[in-house]
């Protein structure tokens, strides 16, 4: 059986590549959300006065982030883009609730290597993913776009998480917007959008035909990296 083609480029696969950018976006949104806060529940809830203690996350999250980037690009390849994306989002779902109702600072601490695995992956896979869509021409762009949006959430999110700790407290207000279920529904909607418009197929029969996406004989390459 033929196998359907993909047209590189931002113009043909523009859909697919918002998408994705707004999927990249939640993925930075998951950092900013802790990042103003957490400091300030380590010393004010659970009595930790040694600065290297308070930053313990930061070392955790940073450690695993490392290696999980290193194990998303190694098996992205092997397993497929989409496989890796959805791990990383399985791991990073607890994350909020785990901060939100931690009784003790080890928690927070096993929070953020759950935070690590999730950026490492996702972040990473959106990356490539945006460079498959795109094609080497367009490369830069494409890297630029996800490296705007990803920190731009950041900075939002931290923001809307000190303004929330401001007026409501540390816990659990800031997180809510993280663990709600609109977020999650509407993220979800628009993951499974992404994946299955971009990406959907076995390794010997690809189907795009969910969005209608044009086929050209010169980007065969491509079957395997949309697995």
């Amino acid at each position: 059986m033929k196998n359907p083609r993909i047209v590189l480029g931002l113009s043909a696969n523009w859909r697919q590549f918002t998408l994705l950018v707004i999927i990249n976006a939640f993925v930075g949104a998951m950092v900013g959300l802790e990042r103003t806060v957490v400091p300030l529940i380590a010393g004010a809830e659970f009595g930790l006065t040694s600065k290297a203690a308070m930053m313990s996350f930061l070392v955790s999250f940073g450690l695993v982030k490392a290696f999980a980037n290193l194990f998303a690009g190694r098996m992205s390849d092997r397993v497929g883009r989409k496989r890796i994306l959805v791990a990383g989002w399985l791991a990073g779902l607890p994350v909020p609730l785990l901060i939100m109702f931690a009784p003790a600072w080890g928690w927070v601490v096993f929070a953020n290597l759950l935070l690590g695995i999730n950026q490492g992956l996702c972040w990473s896979m959106t990356v490539i993913m945006k460079i498959d869509l795109v094609g080497p021409k367009r490369r830069g762009l494409a890297m630029g776009l996800n490296e705007a949006a990803g920190y731009v959430a950041v900075s939002l999110s931290a923001l809307l998480t000190g303004y929330l700790a401001s007026v409501y407290g540390l816990r659990p207000a800031p997180f809510l917007p993280g663990s709600s279920l609109p977020w999650r529904v509407f993220y979800y909607q628009s993951f499974s959008f992404a994946t299955l418009g971009t990406m959907y197929g076995s390794k010997q029969n690809w189907t795009l035909d969910l969005l209608r996406l044009p086929r050209r004989p010169d980007s065969a390459h491509l079957s395997k990296s949309f697995s």
